[in-house]
């Protein structure tokens, strides 16, 4: 690691008039043009709930968990930050309201402040300044990209606006803000409207905060008219307001900001000097991605879609962006579908629809809703030889869906939906059953990366072309070892499995059996980016073109 003294400089990216702006693409997209000038930048998501990691948290609620290697739950825009940047991040890049209190108690515990009246403010700001500084030296940066969650105006991220205007305060020249917002245009009225914006602005200012850059999010360009309304009332340039339109793929909003020149406005706000743009695989990316030469038609086979009386796709964010890599690469239009698995209890006639997908994805999940839907799905996958891949959940439940129609185990299942099955093919852990029972819940599964040996002469070595592996997991059950003899006599492979032989990581059919069938206990879609697609993805789509 080298030596930095006050050299770093921290880019804090807030949002306003409503969530889900796109502030952890943008953030994600101003790493990435900052890393094509040169530099070597990193991410930080600071999510203001007091939860203390996002484990525990409903993904219908607040989108997918996503788990990087040591093993840390966090929010899904960390997915996107590793997807854009091609990095592994670490439990130093992610924060919540929870764990910075959770820190600061235990300082306070252990005499750390020497006995003085610890107080909301400063030291809660204290903390978060000194873990946005710890991130930045533990990954050598030269920019530090922070994504406070959340909107301005909102009571949970003022003590992280208070740490950003203290570091602003503190650091002179290497410290600026940037605002994600959204300008409506009204179908009724027909104009892009920038009052919510200004608004938002002045709500920022209240905070002791200036914006330096305005990133306005729209379904259509900005024009230059709109431009001036921001730079006249909320007090920047005009050229600091860049101009963030609808776009078909998040891949290209890197190339949106460069066309507003963001990349020079940064280097010139925080006193770096311009390198050489090297922009190429973009490049070839976007090119591939607008290239496509065939479609293909993919069911996700799931239950946590509904959010009232809308589809949360958010809650499947990197295995829809894993499957939108290897298309990229596989050279195919990709046609999703979300498939409630629900439907088929209710009507087993319904699940003649899969005939129509090229493919059936099931990925990970818990509990007892809709399973019984999903093991119909996955054996008519099996039967009408659909390429299927199963991630986490979706291998358990493939165990059980060839259990008792193949290995003749009748009423097999798992023990986390029915405790009295009589084959308890996936079963809970010995240490995870203690667990529970103490109702330690929260970072206590099986979490990040962790090895697995692939068994020479399967599918599975054919698509990694290695022995060994390390994949990043999440989950509490495993495929129960008194019953894998039986079933792997029945003809179901166990492709890969844990160096010391206890625990199942793939399994899969042989291709004179079926042209795709194999699924992981771990989630390959955590380790995915446009650039290099997972292998057990890519396999899947290409057995879908035919």
């Amino acid at each position: 690691m080298s030596k930095r003294k006050n050299e770093t400089r921290y880019i804090f990216v807030t949002g306003g008039v409503m969530s889900g702006v796109g502030k952890g693409v943008a953030s994600s997209s101003i790493a990435a043009i900052l890393q094509a000038r040169g530099y070597k930048t990193t991410a930080i998501k600071i999510d203001p709930y007091v939860n203390v990691d996002a484990g525990t948290m409903n993904p219908v609620e607040h989108g997918e968990v996503f788990v990087l290697g040591d093993g840390t739950e966090c929010d899904q825009d960390m997915g996107n930050y590793e997807r854009f940047l091609e990095c592994k991040l670490s439990r130093h890049n992610y924060m919540t309201t929870g764990s910075v209190y959770q820190t600061v108690i235990e300082k306070e515990r252990s005499m750390h402040y020497k006995g003085k009246c610890v107080e909301v403010v400063p030291h809660i700001p204290y903390e978060v300044v000194r873990r946005i500084k710890n991130a930045g030296k533990r990954n050598d940066a030269d920019v530090v990209v922070i994504e406070i969650g959340g909107t301005v105006g909102e009571y949970q991220n003022v003590l992280f606006l208070e740490a950003g205007r203290m570091m602003k305060l503190d650091l002179p020249g290497k410290v600026l803000f940037a605002m994600v917002s959204f300008l409506p245009v009204p179908d009724k009225i027909g104009e892009m409207k920038t009052k919510p914006t200004q608004y938002a602005v002045r709500t920022l200012n209240s905070a002791g905060i200036q914006p330096d850059i305005v990133i306005a999010r729209s379904a259509i360009p900005l024009d230059n008219k709109r431009k001036e309304k921001i730079s006249i009332f909320c007090n920047i340039r005009k050229k600091d307001v860049i101009s963030a339109p609808d776009v078909d793929t998040i891949y290209e909003v890197p190339f949106n900001f460069e066309k507003e020149d963001l990349s020079n406005i940064i280097l010139q706000k925080l006193g770096l000097k311009p390198k050489k743009k090297d922009f190429k695989k973009w490049e070839k990316l976007v090119k591939s991605i607008k290239s496509p030469k065939k479609s293909v038609k993919i069911g996700i086979v799931g239950k946590y879609f509904a959010t009232g009386s809308f589809v949360l796709s958010d809650v499947y964010i990197s295995v829809i962006e894993s499957l939108k890599h290897a298309s990229y690469k596989a050279g195919v239009n990709l046609e999703l579908d979300w498939i409630d698995s629900e439907e088929f209890e209710k009507n087993k006639e319904a699940l003649k629809k899969l005939r129509k997908y090229s493919g059936v994805v099931v990925p990970g999940g818990f509990g007892t809703r809709g399973v019984e839907g999903i093991i119909q799905a996955i054996e008519f996958a099996r039967v009408n030889k659909i390429p299927y891949l199963g991630l986490c959940y979706g291998m358990q439940l493939a165990v059980i869906e060839y259990a008792r129609n193949v290995a003749n185990l009748k009423n097999a299942h798992t023990t986390e939906v029915n405790p009295k099955t009589p084959y308890p093919v996936i079963d809970i852990l010995a240490e995870q059953k203690s667990l529970l029972s103490n109702k330690q819940y929260g970072g206590t599964m099986r979490l990040g990366s962790y090895p697995a040996k692939i068994l020479k002469g399967t599918e599975v070595f054919n698509i990694y072309q290695k022995n060994q592996i390390s994949e990043r997991h999440r989950h509490r059950y495993e495929v129960n070892p008194k019953y894998i003899k039986k079933i792997e006599n029945s003809g179901l492979v166990f492709s890969a499995i844990s160096p010391d032989r206890k625990l199942m990581e793939v399994i899969e059919l042989p291709k004179k059996i079926h042209p795709f069938f194999i699924a992981s206990q771990f989630h390959p879609e955590f380790q995915s980016n446009p650039f290099n697609p997972h292998p057990l993805f890519y396999s899947f789509i290409e057995a879908t073109k035919n």
